[in-house]
């Protein structure tokens, strides 16, 4: 064939260079059948601490390994770890599997902020801290965390402190037809019914600054400004933690302190996401109109659980401590 004749070319003639975009990539993802499974204990600056085996003496630091995005980790978070696993100083572990979530803790900054932050993963009950004096209890961030506890799966405890300072039977009184668990504690006395709730759990305990989570926290763990540093300084040593911690409880279990807040935002939550938490309340919500924040008139006149109260199947005053968590919800009342 003279050369440059392409009229007497076929397919037989032409070399395709395939494209860089034309190879085919596997999505499968390494198994890691020999992953170690982990808790995270804590979280800083981009590296993870974990208690290999929920062992409070294996610390391992970890980094995400890239398989794995951005998949969120936090405390609380069962994993899987492959690599150097000894926690030995300059050593660094890889998270390569963060299982299911059993229950999850989230709030956001404000109301209107789309961003949800999660808090703490796994924790079977979330301990809310309030102070009966000094500072005087909050009850609208109370019932705020109640929302988020029983939207999250997660068993609230009220624990109220301070009480050498103030009676707590107008708050007990408050709280009375949310079948609500409630212990109180004296700042002169050891918390021995909070220790028994929290033997063989993880528990998570929240509240505002100068209520007394962190003289509660340290008479439940009697080194716990040690273990915040073995936390916070395993592996290259260099972290100061002012994060939520997972700090190991001496009769066993976990205790997730957290950082005191001023609001807890409830901007991801659904009214009915509240009301799923109440099974005597739940079905008959369900036969509300579409949209029913459950308030009640004059907001939701068409709301069903009235019905609840009119035949005897629930009492006025749990349906308004019910209507008052929705209401927190809503922002119909103050919550600081």
């Amino acid at each position: 064939m003279a050369r440059g004749d392409w009229r007497r070319l076929d397919e037989s003639d032409v070399r395709v260079r395939p494209g860089k975009g034309t190879r085919p990539r596997s999505k499968r993802r390494p198994e890691h059948a020999d992953a170690v499974p982990a808790m995270v204990v804590g979280v800083d600056r981009g590296r993870w601490t974990c208690a290999v085996e929920d062992d409070p003496a294996r610390l391992v630091v970890a980094m995400r390994a890239r398989e794995l995005g951005r998949t969120p980790v936090v405390v609380g978070d069962q994993v899987g770890l492959v690599g150097d696993t000894s926690g030995q100083p300059d050593t660094l572990a890889r998270i390569v599997r963060v299982e299911e979530r059993r229950s999850v803790l989230r709030r956001t900054a404000d109301d209107t902020d789309p961003f949800e932050r999660v808090v703490v993963a796994n924790a079977g009950q979330l301990v809310i801290v309030s102070a009966l004096a000094d500072p005087q209890p909050r009850r609208g961030f109370i019932d705020r965390c109640l929302v988020a506890a029983y939207a999250g799966g997660l068993e609230p405890l009220l624990c109220l402190t301070k009480s050498d300072l103030a009676p707590p039977d107008e708050l007990l009184a408050a709280y009375a037809e949310l079948d609500l668990p409630v212990v109180v504690t004296r700042s002169d006395q050891d918390p021995q019914e909070l220790r028994a709730r929290l033997v063989d759990r993880l528990s998570a305990l929240i509240g505002h600054s100068g209520v007394g989570k962190s003289t509660l926290v340290n008479k439940l763990v009697p080194d716990a400004h040690r273990a915040v540093g073995v936390v916070s300084g395993v592996g290259k040593g260099r972290h100061t933690s002012t994060q939520t911690v997972a700090l190991p409880l001496p009769e066993g279990g976990w205790a997730v302190d957290t950082p005191g807040i001023r609001s807890f935002g409830l901007a991801h939550i659904t009214p009915d996401d509240i009301v799923a938490a109440f099974p005597d309340m739940k079905a008959m919500a369900e036969e509300c109109p579409s949209g029913c924040g459950h308030l009640g008139a004059p907001e939701d006149p068409d709301c069903m659980l009235d019905d609840l109260v009119r035949t005897g199947e629930a009492s006025p005053g749990r349906l308004a401590s019910l209507r008052r968590l929705l209401a927190s919800r809503s922002k119909l009342e103050e919550y600081d």
